[in-house]
């Protein structure tokens, strides 16, 4: 069962995952993708890059309608394929993710990691060249999509590193390279920088490899900064210098951190960074899709927001920002309405019947009626008695018997061959052809007959009616008392016929004629076989009568063991579906995710009753949708759990309560506990409230500053959703007169939710708390040895 559960749990989330994704894609249902206007390349820099490299392609093929054009390129030490493959060059492709290998700086070297890997780099003409042909084939890949794009005059590079990665070094070299290349097949090439910190790991030699870092980059947004060196590498070995004019490398820098200004650390990490990253490339390079304008709806501008953001001493900015989401909880809701439907299925089958306790007994072949029928047919006739007649082995009179007991006069008759014939003939004779029943086969055809035409009869039925301690639903208490009751007759009928063979011959009440002794001897003849014979086969009736109700009995026992396993399988695999529903609803927001099982309770419910009315109550357990519980059960839960997947895709989750707007289903969610009547039901204006604040708390942004209030604070706030909704327009009214940010939305046509960006620009790395703690890191690691740039420090500003 363990690996069972494992398999489960793995289709479960992949089935979740699957309808989030149909529903953020939303074809046919009112929402659409967003696209971007110019063609885009995310170059990620580092080991440490790895997940935001899967994380944002991952985001961005969900997002963006022209995602297949979007190209990224991994820059690394780390080797994806065989360890025989030698370092450096393109070392794998998966779909539109290249990774380019660097050689790896051995671990004696820890000193100077950071300024072998940029001397290792520089002289390394055959990487460099590989480097140059990874980046020409970017370009090349990039060309052939161009039908996916608006424009092809730019092209938006984003380069995103950790700043505690050694390899970030090289962050200048290969922006530089990459933006030479691409300007062969594109006007215009702007670069971005998105620096990710992980304070959880901000201690130590990280915390030094960071504060270099951010040095660096303070010398590379410098508008002085100026670059000159041969990247260019051609197939004969050839270089050709690429140069960078004096001004900062990157158009605009985005710090991001796992810890908000706020000082709280993400329980997801960098998770929601990347979103960030998704959606300020987004908000950069939207293709405008029937944008609403309004005097109120701002729209980005880039060079308004970097011209906020300069200092008076026309040092640039750097920007943060925070981001939050509300929108229908597409994954638990699946789940929760897997288990819902699921739970109403087996209270269905486990439903009271109407069933008297023999028609019980018949469901299972085992009614009064039917086991005197077999017993019947296991006995020889009792005409066959006749035969006894040629066994009389004395000559003797009527006269010699008149006087004996019954049993004394068949003695002297038949000797010991009466007794003997009959054995043979009826007793063994019954006990082959009894022993030639399959019990058990027997039962389980009635009960798969019974099951295929009795449609409210289920194998829990089958386990309850089967289980002795059952006394009030069970069948084998029944034959129990039947049993007793034919040990009672069989009792009886013994009795009877021992007092019968005491009797005297004289006074038995058969026909006698005076002096004919022969007449009245073949008379005693026919009296003892209609008698005491019949008797006896009677009695071998009763017995084999009682047989059979031992094996039903045990096989019935046997039956309940085997249904009580199947029973305990499906209520199993109902815990397991409550489990998975309660734990994606414990990763949701807690407001967003209220009564997310109290209200897909009421829901699935009335979908399922509906159905039922219109198709048939058994329409869930027709062979097109999930078929029987038991064949699907042989096959293993897994199969039983895909099946319950497809029915509950194809019958439930259609339905038009799931194409209801984010805001109205989340009303009738945070009210379906509380009666109409109630002044606790919430109003749809306290909803947005919540939800505007909701937003706005969870949008904190993603950088924990020194300073909170620093004087060059500049904010803008973007909305991606339906401009036209209700609660767009309520969240443009809410602080309308004391707003002191530009706000916009970018209008998507969409019902599923509403995504909230909080831009934050005008700090400098000295105003990074990170900074602070850092520079006492760095500054000690440097006094010790350590060297951390590959330029000279010379070039570099001082320590702020």
């Amino acid at each position: 069962m363990v690996r069972a559960e494992v398999d489960i749990k793995t289709l479960l989330d992949s089935y979740a995952a699957e309808y989030d994704r149909a529903e953020e894609n939303l074809s046919g249902k009112g929402d659409d993708q967003s696209s971007i206007h110019y063609p885009a390349l995310f170059l990620f820099i580092g080991d440490k890059s790895a997940e935001a490299a899967e994380q944002v392609m991952a985001m961005n093929n969900k997002k963006w309608d022209n995602s297949d054009g979007v190209m990224y390129f991994h820059v690394t030490t780390q080797e994806k394929s065989s360890a025989s493959a030698p370092p450096g060059g393109v070392q794998g492709r998966s779909s539109s993710l290249t990774q380019f290998v660097v050689p790896k700086i051995s671990a004696e070297q820890g000193k100077t990691v950071r300024r072998d890997l940029y001397q290792e780099f520089q002289r390394n003409e055959k990487g460099l060249y590989e480097l140059n042909m990874a980046m020409h084939n970017i370009s090349s890949a990039i060309s052939q999509y161009g039908r996916l794009y608006a424009s092809f005059d730019r092209i938006h590079i984003s380069v995103i590193t950790r700043v505690d990665d050694p390899l970030n070094v090289l962050v200048p070299e290969i922006t530089l390279l990459a933006g030479a290349i691409l300007s062969q097949s594109f006007k215009s090439v702007q670069s971005d920088l998105y620096a990710l910190i992980s304070e959880r790991e901000s201690v130590g030699y990280s915390s030094g490899v960071g504060m270099a870092f951010l040095r660096e980059l303070d010398h590379i947004q410098d508008p002085s900064y100026s670059y000159t060196a041969n990247l260019h590498v051609t197939e004969e070995g050839l270089s050709i210098p690429v140069h960078h004019s004096p001004s900062p490398l990157f158009d605009l820098v985005y710090m991001l951190s796992d810890k908000n200004e706020l000082g709280m650390t993400l329980d997801h990490e960098l998770q929601n960074c990347y979103e960030i990253i998704s959606h300020v490339s987004l908000l950069k390079n939207r293709k405008p899709r029937d944008q609403v304008y309004s005097a109120n709806n701002a729209s980005y501008n880039n060079t308004s927001f970097k011209n906020n953001l300069m200092a008076e001493s026309g040092r640039q900015g750097y920007v943060s920002a925070g981001f939050s989401k509300v929108k229908r909880p597409h994954e638990p809701i699946a789940l929760t309405v897997l288990y819902h439907f699921y739970h109403g299925l087996l209270d269905r089958m486990k439903s009271k019947t109407s069933l008297s306790v023999s028609e019980r007994l018949e469901f299972f072949g085992a009614g009064p009626a039917t086991l005197s029928a077999m017993a019947e047919a296991v006995v020889p006739s009792v005409d066959g008695l006749t035969e006894m007649q040629g066994l009389m082995s004395n000559n003797i009179s009527y006269a010699a018997i008149r006087s004996m007991s019954m049993l004394e006069a068949e003695e002297a008759v038949f000797g010991s061959g009466a007794g003997a014939f009959f054995h043979t003939n009826y007793v063994e004779a019954a006990q082959r052809r009894l022993d030639l029943i399959n019990v058990a086969e027997d039962i389980a055809k009635a009960v798969r007959q019974g099951l295929k035409h009795h449609d409210g009869i289920s194998l829990f039925h089958v386990r309850d009616w089967s289980d002795e301690a059952n006394v009030s639903e069970g069948i084998i208490s029944s034959l129990q008392t039947l049993r007793r009751e034919i040990a009672a007759d069989l009792e009886n009928a013994r009795g009877e016929l021992e007092g019968l063979r005491e009797g005297r011959v004289e006074d038995q009440p058969f026909q006698r004629v005076p002096l004919m002794d022969k007449h009245n001897l073949r008379g005693f003849i026919r009296y003892l076989f209609g008698s005491v014979y019949a008797r006896k086969v009677e009695i071998v009736k009763l017995e084999m009568k009682q047989k059979l109700l031992l094996r039903y009995e045990r096989e019935l026992e046997r039956l309940h063991r085997q249904y009580k396993e199947s029973a305990e399988s499906l209520d199993l695999l109902m815990t397991w579906l409550r489990k998975a529903a309660l734990d994606s609803i414990s990763r949701t927001d807690g407001y967003i995710g209220q009564n997310i099982m109290e209200y897909y309770e009421v829901v699935t419910e009335d979908l399922m009753t509906q159905i039922e009315s219109k198709r048939g109550n058994q329409i869930f357990f027709e062979e097109h949708y999930l078929g029987e519980p038991m064949k699907l059960l042989e096959q293993g839960l897994v199969v039983l759990t895909e099946k319950l997947i497809s029915v509950c895709r194809n019958l439930l989750l259609t339905s038009p309560h799931f194409a209801l707007t984010f805001e109205e289903e989340l009303l009738q969610r945070s009210n379906v506990t509380i009666n109409y009547d109630n002044k606790a039901v919430l109003s749809k204006d306290e909803l947005f409230k919540r939800l505007y604040q909701t937003l706005e708390d969870n949008a904190a942004i993603q950088l924990r500053l020194y300073d909170y209030t620093q004087e060059h604070r500049y904010v803008e706030k973007y909305l991606f959703g339906d401009f036209d909704s209700e609660f767009i327009r309520y969240a443009f009214a809410a602080d309308e007169v004391s707003r002191m940010y530009r706000l916009g939305c970018l209008h998507e046509k969409r019902s599923s939710g509403v995504e909230k960006l909080n831009l934050m620009g005008g700090f400098h790395p000295e105003d990074l708390l990170y900074y602070r703690n850092g520079k006492m890191y760095y500054e000690t690691y440097v006094d010790n040895g350590y060297e951390f740039h590959g330029i000279d420090l010379e070039k570099l500003p001082p320590l702020r």
